[in-house]
């Protein structure tokens, strides 16, 4: 755990970015930078004074630049998430996830930032017959937001290897845990099936639920953002938790965990989901060392315990 640093978080006021803020704000200086579009302060609530938020857009070049000077790390998770929302609107996704992520590396560069971590998304590899996942396959991108994630990591690779600069990209697969929005109309499935069923409602299943998810602890993607941070190693590297569960699975997972049932409703799959996902984690394990602590089941626990005291 690193100690003593100036680490800047964008997108620390969302899911992801609050559950790192909270795990390094006890011994490092953190500024968070976020809109709050999609994140929510409430999320960085009992640690207000541990932090510095500066809300504002990461499009603006000039605002990265003066929260930069003399950060040790950028951990970027500022992004517009969902591959539905942008399918809808592929425009605001490109502005928000591309642009802004250049906005980034160029004030990293400039202000001499040790190394940016930046977070990607399985999406890139878009639908293959090829199980599990491994970082040296085509991407195969199958949304807008897979496209958005796929660029960012080329600018990393570009920056890393044009100007200097040390990157990582980290290939998130179907996280979730506590702090995740279930009432968004985007929400992840896990939020959502939660929510869900402890208000005793049906849960809507997209497709036949026999698609597979790689479902990733958020606790374990805080540590290999940690681990990306502090290695030498650079580039792209999966973080999963290496098993596959199907939504069938996963939906009677969470009734049984809760100790209710409820109805399970079929719908016509959405465009731009894809069938099987689960990574190779082996490359992170090796260069990072990284090690998924969480399983499903004591993922899903920890997480409905969350949800239940909401």
């Amino acid at each position: 755990m690193p100690k003593n640093k100036k680490i800047v978080v964008t997108g620390g006021a969302g899911f992801i970015g609050s559950n790192i803020v909270r795990t390094l704000c006890e011994e490092n200086e953190v500024t968070v930078i976020d809109n709050l579009i999609t994140g929510h302060y409430e999320n960085l609530s009992g640690i207000e004074d541990r932090h510095r938020f500066v809300r504002n857009d990461i499009n603006n070049l000039e605002m990265l630049k003066r929260e930069f000077q003399s950060a040790d790390y950028v951990l970027h998770q500022a992004a517009l998430p969902s591959v539905q929302r942008s399918v809808e609107d592929p425009i605001t996704s490109n502005m928000n996830n591309i642009n802004a992520t250049l906005s980034v590396l160029v004030a990293a560069r400039d202000c001499g930032v040790k190394k940016v971590v930046c977070a990607s998304s399985s999406s890139v590899y878009g639908d293959t017959l090829i199980l599990p996942k491994r970082e040296d396959m085509n991407p195969n991108p199958k949304s807008p937001y897979a496209i958005t994630k796929l660029a960012v990591e080329y600018y990393n690779r570009v920056f890393s290897e044009v100007y200097g600069l040390r990157t990582a990209s980290l290939r998130y697969f179907n996280v979730y845990g506590p702090k995740q929005d279930p009432n968004s109309q985007y929400a992840a499935v896990i939020p959502l099936f939660i929510n869900r069923v402890l208000n005793k409602k049906p849960l809507i299943i997209f497709g036949d639920g026999l698609q597979t998810r790689d479902f990733t602890f958020v606790k374990d993607v805080v540590q290999a953002n940690i681990l990306a941070m502090e290695s030498q190693a650079e580039g792209v590297f999966n973080i999963a938790c290496g098993h596959q569960t199907t939504l069938n699975d996963l939906a009677d997972r969470i009734m049984s965990i809760i100790g209710l049932e409820v109805k399970k409703v079929y719908q016509r799959p959405r465009k731009g989901d894809i069938k099987d996902s689960l990574a190779d984690i082996s490359r992170a394990k090796r260069m990072l060392g990284y090690e998924p602590r969480f399983d499903l089941n004591s993922g899903l626990k920890e997480t409905i315990a969350w949800f239940q005291k909401i």
